[in-house]
């Protein structure tokens, strides 16, 4: 979408844990999750609006797994910093993106400035041979 022109990018999520997993497990998917969504924002040199469920939610299947979703949604800036979040509760996160500063970061930092296309062809296959 960076590609595109796209100035921000948005991520509504509905991402969780297991209330049976251990807090340190728990604590692990949360870092995973919040790390991958502001690399989003390094390797593309823009803002990031991170948004995850929060709440409990049984499994209606009649299985085991229930869903604990965490929250914790947040907004950050083209280098990954984190400029707004939220907590675990319902709530409205609202902060200003600097565009002018993603154009200067794209231009100062490789990750989007430099893009491989000759390498992007395995892209739009499932599995590369």
């Amino acid at each position: 979408m960076a590609l595109a022109g796209a100035e921000i990018l948005l991520y509504p999520t509905a991402i969780g844990f297991d209330p049976a997993d251990d807090e340190s497990e728990a604590r692990r998917q949360l870092d995973a999750w919040r790390i991958i969504q502001r690399s989003h924002a390094v390797a593309n040199g823009l803002g990031v609006a991170s948004v995850n469920r929060v709440g409990f939610e049984p499994d209606r299947s009649g299985g085991t797994y229930n869903a604990e979703f965490w929250g914790h949604s947040f907004i950050c800036g083209p280098q990954g910093e984190v400029l707004a979040e939220a907590g675990t509760s319902s709530e409205v996160v609202v902060c200003t993106i600097d565009r002018r500063r993603s154009e200067t970061v794209r231009r100062i930092w490789p990750f989007f400035r430099d893009p491989r296309i000759d390498a992007y062809g395995d892209l739009i296959r499932r599995f590369n041979s």
